[in-house]
C-alpha cells in the first residue's frame, strides 16, 4: 500500500507538522509506504511529484484549509480515493483515520 498525504493549517506550524508525524507514524507501524507534504507559513516542504500522487493508493487531506496545487489531485478524487479530515481530529484517532484511508483503498 502507498499513501501521500497532505498537512496543512492556518499557521502552518504546529498541527501541520503533528498531523504529519501522526501519519507517518501509523502508517509506519502497519508497514504502509507514506509520503506528507507540509503546506504552511514555510511554504510547501516535503512536495509531492505528480508521480508520487499518480502512484499512491489513495490521499489523506489533514487540512484545515485550501491546499495550494490541488488540482494535482484531481484523477484520485474522480476516482473516489481522497479522504479529508481536520487536522486536530487526526491528531485525536490517527488510527481510525488511516483505517478509512485503507478501506478507500480496498473500496473497488
Amino acid at each position: 500500500m502507498n499513501i501521500v498525504a497532505v498537512a496543512a493549517c492556518p499557521t502552518g506550524i504546529a498541527h501541520t507538522y503533528m498531523a504529519q508525524a501522526a501519519i507517518e507514524k501509523e502508517c509506519k507501524k502497519r508497514g504502509i509506504d507514506v509520503k506528507v507534504e507540509t503546506q504552511g507559513s514555510m511554504g510547501i516542504e516535503n512536495e509531492l511529484e505528480q508521480d508520487e500522487i499518480e502512484n499512491a493508493d489513495v490521499v489523506i487531506f489533514a487540512v484545515a484549509i485550501a491546499v495550494e496545487d490541488e488540482d494535482r489531485f484531481d484523477e484520485k478524487k474522480d476516482e473516489g480515493k481522497v479522504l479529508y479530515v481536520e487536522p486536530g481530529e487526526l491528531l485525536k484517532k490517527p488510527e481510525k483515520y488511516i483505517d478509512e484511508a485503507v478501506a478507500l483503498i480496498l473500496k473497488k
